[in-house]
């Protein structure tokens, strides 16, 4: 089990500007910690317009607070970008961020995962930092509408958890991503024993427990929590709960969980972290 902080990460001093200098990044899961993508949040000032091309990457971005629009520069299509969203781009995706007049907050999900000290180069790419997987053609944004439209919308433990499946294994990215939202009351217990899940807390807070060790985290904002195939745990919630769960290897989207809170095998599992 790994717990980080994007607070403590900012207080610590790991940001990096990026967007020559019309962005900063706080950069709270890495390459290093071997869970096969990499988080952090993009903090992007308002009116500021960037062009990007994540030649050697794909991204999952989740618009976390403020507004603007995402523009591809070969199409010239142009979508709205507001919380909730998530816009997935990758080799082919040459593309502009334009900021509203409120800064812009991105979750950011990499892979391969980034090293934790790249900024971009003239074209708005990261330099290479592992093999790319084949990801869909272009790039596509995706709503909470269009995700209850396509029945990506999924009622689990007896009805305590909603998850928003937004990215799957489908769509060949290297994890898979969901927008849960947690009842307030809810208290769970689950062991992915086949996979690495990632949480970054986005409302509320929940207690964390270790169901071997009983190592025990008081979790809000913020916080980040991963949990892997030595993880059995239980969470309670205090309040309603809401947060981004990353999967790798990813989820399908149809998955149940078994009597032991675990997913069915979806592919290979990343190491983890060391420690």
């Amino acid at each position: 089990m790994l717990i980080r902080s994007f607070q403590e990460t900012e207080k610590n001093g790991q940001v990096v500007s990026i967007s020559h200098g019309k962005s900063s990044a706080v950069r709270v899961l890495l390459k290093a910690d071997g869970l096969g993508f990499s988080l952090s949040e993009a903090r992007c000032g308002a009116g500021n317009r960037s062009k990007l091309w994540y030649k050697n990457h794909w991204e999952a971005n989740y618009i976390r607070a403020g507004r603007g629009s995402i523009r591809n520069l070969d199409t010239h299509e142009e979508l709205a970008l507001y919380p909730g969203v998530i816009y997935c781009v990758g080799p082919n995706d040459r593309h502009s961020i334009i900021n509203s007049d409120d800064p812009l907050r991105i979750v950011s999900i990499f892979c391969p995962p980034i090293t934790g000290l790249e900024t971009h180069d003239e074209d708005g790419a990261f330099p290479p930092t592992g093999d790319v997987t084949q990801g869909r053609d272009a790039m596509f944004v995706r709503t909470i509408d269009d995700i209850r439209a396509l029945d990506g919308e999924k009622i689990l433990g007896g009805g305590a958890v909603k998850a928003l499946r937004l990215v799957t294994a489908a769509d060949d990215m290297g994890f898979s991503v969901s927008d849960v939202t947690l009842k307030a009351g809810t208290d769970i217990t689950l062991w992915y024993k086949n996979h690495w899940e990632a949480n970054l807390i986005l409302e509320g807070h929940l207690n964390l427990t270790h169901q071997t060790t009983n190592e025990q985290h008081q979790l809000e904002f913020g916080d980040v929590y991963c949990v892997g195939p030595n993880d059995p745990h239980r969470i309670t919630c205090k309040t309603e709960v809401k947060l981004l769960a990353i999967f790798n290897p990813p989820l399908s989207g149809d998955e149940k969980h078994d009597a032991d809170g675990a997913y069915p095998p979806t592919g290979p599992i990343p190491l983890g972290p060391r420690n």
